[in-house]
């Protein structure tokens, strides 16, 4: 009885999987609105200058960002469903996740692309008169010690396989 319990009490993450889901909805579907609001606002303005096509490529990298956290969220979602509710959906071989340490892989390689891209919109941004080192640097920083835990070099703790498994009944 109790072990029963206990083992409906993984549909919990329920409330998980459909929160990602609806804020990767949110996020994707304002981005879209953005993106096509940004593109009628500048086709009425009918302005061009180096100076308007700066703005105009740093908020399409910002609709961008938008974009790849819509991502994210859904990559939560999916995985989550993956590991506690059941593996019956039809993904592509690189969504399929097995492992807790594959839902972190996955989100470790979104988060390093929104870093470089929040990145790149300071760069586009940059006036000439602020010091973007200091922010180049603390990016380049993070980036350089999710890809040393990419690349394994976080040891697991002796007698753990890292691997997270669950019965799907």
């Amino acid at each position: 009885m109790i072990r029963n319990l206990l083992n409906r009490t993984r549909y919990f993450v329920l409330i998980a999987v459909a929160g990602s889901m609806l804020a990767s909805l949110a996020v994707i579907v304002y981005g879209g609105i953005e993106a096509v609001v940004l593109i009628i606002d500048t086709v009425r303005a009918a302005n061009v200058s180096a100076k308007g096509a700066k703005t105009l490529t740093l908020t399409f990298i910002e609709i961008v960002d938008l974009f790849l956290l819509g991502t994210v969220f859904l990559i939560i979602g999916l995985g989550l469903y993956e590991l506690f509710i059941g593996d019956d959906l039809d993904l592509p071989g690189w969504l399929v996740i097995r492992t807790l340490d594959d839902l972190k892989h996955k989100l470790i390689g979104v988060i390093i692309v929104v870093l470089a891209v929040l990145f790149l919109g300071q760069v586009v941004a940059w006036d000439g008169e602020r010091d973007i080192l200091g922010y180049g640097v603390a990016v380049a920083v993070v980036i350089a010690a999710l890809t040393w835990f990419l690349a394994g070099a976080v040891k697991k703790p002796s007698g753990t396989t890292g691997v997270v498994e669950a019965s799907k009944d």
